[in-house]
Order: C-alpha cells, then sequence, then structure tokens
C-alpha cells in the first residue's frame, strides 16, 4: 500500500463528505447548515489541495483544477456568510442561506467530479 496515495484519498473523501454535511439539509433554513462544518470543510479542501500539488500526472492536473474549484467556492461561500453577518440581523438570512448553500452544492459537484476521477484511476491503475 502507498500511504502517500491512502493520504490523498482520504482527505477527498472527507472533503466530499464535509461538503454533502453542509448542503444536507433545507435550502433556506439557516438551522440546517453549520458555519463550522463549512469552515472545517474549506480547511480540509485546502490540505488536499496541497497534497495534489505534487503530482505531474494528467490525472492529477484534473484533481487540483477540481480542488481549486472546489476552493474557491466555498471560500465564496464563506464570504457570503461574513457578509450576511456584518448586515446586523444576526445571521443569514433566507435569501443568504440560499445563496451559501446554492454556491456550496457547486463545490460539491467538483468534489463528486475528484472523487470519480480518484475511484477511475484507481481502477485503471496496475500493479
Amino acid at each position: 500500500m502507498n500511504l502517500e496515495r491512502i493520504a490523498f484519498g482520504f482527505f477527498i473523501i472527507l472533503t466530499l463528505s464535509l461538503n454533502y454535511a453542509f448542503v444536507a439539509g433545507g435550502l433556506e433554513t439557516p438551522a440546517h447548515h453549520n458555519i463550522w462544518i463549512l469552515t472545517l470543510t474549506i480547511i480540509v479542501n485546502l490540505v488536499a489541495i496541497g497534497l495534489k500539488l505534487g503530482d505531474r500526472s494528467q490525472t492529477g492536473a484534473l484533481l487540483l483544477a477540481s480542488g481549486l474549484v472546489a476552493g474557491l467556492l466555498l471560500i465564496t461561500a464563506r464570504v457570503v456568510w461574513i457578509v450576511a453577518e456584518s448586515g446586523g440581523a444576526g445571521g443569514p438570512g433566507p435569501r443568504e442561506m440560499a445563496d451559501i448553500v446554492s454556491i456550496a452544492t457547486g463545490a460539491l459537484v467538483a468534489n463528486i467530479v475528484a472523487a470519480v476521477i480518484l475511484v477511475g484511476d484507481t481502477l485503471l491503475s496496475r500493479r
């Protein structure tokens, strides 16, 4: 077993799982979406991007691109949350929460693409 591939796969799957955990729930209901899960998803995604930087293969480039897309969207969702909190209403309202969850759903799609690429590459690799 390759410890590097295990760690990389772990962070890819953890990012996907955390992203799904944040997105799950009512679209416009702030109580269904935890800011700490979103923040943890961003951190884990950044770790996964860091692990992808050393790979020079075509698959590695696609994984890096999908990670960068997910990271950009997750950070954007967090910034929208910060801006909504600074509005003085005590947190994001239903409209802002719908925007945040929609942006995070785009990141979820990018994380699904990364997981599919990872599984496909694993299935095609020879021992």
